[in-house]
């Protein structure tokens, strides 16, 4: 038990990082409208998502360089390069800077739920969430403290919380298991599944958590002898994270639930059928997954801007911390003034839905180069996977991006 703990890290970093408020309301709205019939794209999902960390966690470990840093090393072409590194630092850095409220707001949802909201009327058009403040506070307390092995710790608690919590709330809805399997290996799609399946996969399969787990590899493990035990603990810690989210799904899946638009409505809804139990069960998975995405959201913003400049300095350097005080700070900012930024929001999600086969084109770009991966490169497994993927991504993004221009 010793040694497994000591082996565990980044992979449940991403693991936490993918599992933030809007999944669980993705997955949420998914098992409300579509009861168990789109849980194969959380399979689908689960696969790509274990196929392109895998990549990143063997770039890191291997070159000891964190994707945005390869990027910038290995694009020779000036104008090429400025426009990479133009791309990912607007769509991580404003993208997460945008998400970190939504990350914040969803952690003091999962308090609501239980507790009385605390608010502060500033003036005639504001009220101040004191619950965003102590929320940010905690990200900013570990976050600042700078230490991996304390982070890591906090993480795995978390996320055994939020795992105990949404998977006991599954169980208590007694789902029928046949329609689980269906739902796993039998695909459906209508015409109204579409969006929603696009969701299910770009909140599982999350852009900056390819910079983030390539860093937090190179940070942990120094030697390429490490593979094997750093892709057994991101398949592992994927997998949980996968099980998590359909756990979400099967309890939203509980009959005679209507009005739920949110993991906040489901806590409610649940109350009647299962009593209170449900309710904590279900606050509490939100309120863990909230704080987890709240600290990993700012921690990738600032690892892709350490790469992109080329910063030498570590997690303690005034300027690293500059950038994840910054996207923290932001967050914290319209969370507790209730003030959502939509066009900001927008931004995100177009620059978003373009970034995913971006960058997942550069991850396989890179992994294929000897000069930097030498004999850890791709097999043809590995590239015949990744071309399946990066296909998916690029339809799913273009129909994400489409979607989103319509609104406009």
């Amino acid at each position: 038990m010793k040694n497994w703990f000591k082996n565990v890290g980044p992979g449940v970093l991403v693991s936490a990082a993918f599992i933030g408020p809007g999944t669980v309301t993705v997955c949420t709205l998914a098992g409300v409208n579509f009861k168990f019939a789109l849980l194969w794209a959380l399979l689908l999902s689960i696969i790509s998502c274990i196929v392109l960390q895998e990549m990143a966690a063997r770039l890191g470990l291997v070159s000891q360089a964190g994707l945005s840093e390869s990027i910038r090393k290995e694009i020779r072409q000036p104008i090429f390069r400025g426009l990479a590194i133009a791309l990912v630092l607007s769509a991580i850095v404003v993208g997460n800077a945008a998400y970190e409220a939504g990350n914040i707001t969803g952690a003091v949802l999962g308090i609501t739920a239980v507790m009385a909201p605390l608010e502060v009327q500033i003036g005639s058009y504001f009220s101040l969430n004191i619950w965003s403040l102590v929320i940010g506070g905690v990200a900013f307390i570990l976050l600042y403290i700078g230490n991996f092995k304390i982070l890591e710790r906090v993480f795995i608690g978390l996320v055994a919380l939020m795992s105990i919590s949404f998977i006991i709330t599954a169980f208590l809805t007694q789902p029928d298991f046949t329609a689980i399997l269906e739902g796993l290996f039998i695909p459906k799609l209508g015409a109204d599944g579409i969006l929603t399946v696009i969701a299910l996969v770009g909140t599982t399969v999350v852009p900056y958590n390819l910079f983030l787990h390539a860093s937090l590899v190179s940070e942990k493990w120094k030697d390429p002898s490490k593979l094997k035990t750093a892709r057994k603990e991101l398949t592992a810690a994927i997998i949980l994270g996968g099980i998590v989210s359909m756990a979400i799904v099967i309890s939203a899946a509980a009959p005679n639930l209507t009005d739920v638009s949110s993991a906040a409505d489901l806590a409610v809804a649940l109350k009647p059928l299962f009593g209170q139990y449900a309710t904590w069960f279900i606050a509490t998975g939100l309120l863990a997954a909230g704080i987890t995405s709240a600290i990993t959201a700012p921690l990738a913003a600032a690892y892709v801007v350490k790469g992109c400049f080329g910063w030498e300095s570590g997690m303690k350097s005034v300027k690293f911390r500059a950038v994840w005080i910054s996207i923290l700070g932001l967050g914290v900012l319209f969370s507790s003034l209730k003030f959502s930024p939509i066009e900001i929001i927008r931004f995100a999600q177009i620059a978003n839905g373009l970034l995913l086969p971006i960058i997942a084109i550069f991850l396989f770009w890179i992994v294929n180069k000897t000069s930097v991966m030498g004999k850890y490169k791709n097999t043809l497994l590995q590239n015949m996977l990744g071309i399946i993927i990066i296909v998916i991504s690029i339809a799913l993004g273009a129909k994400s991006i489409y979607s989103v221009v319509q609104n406009f």
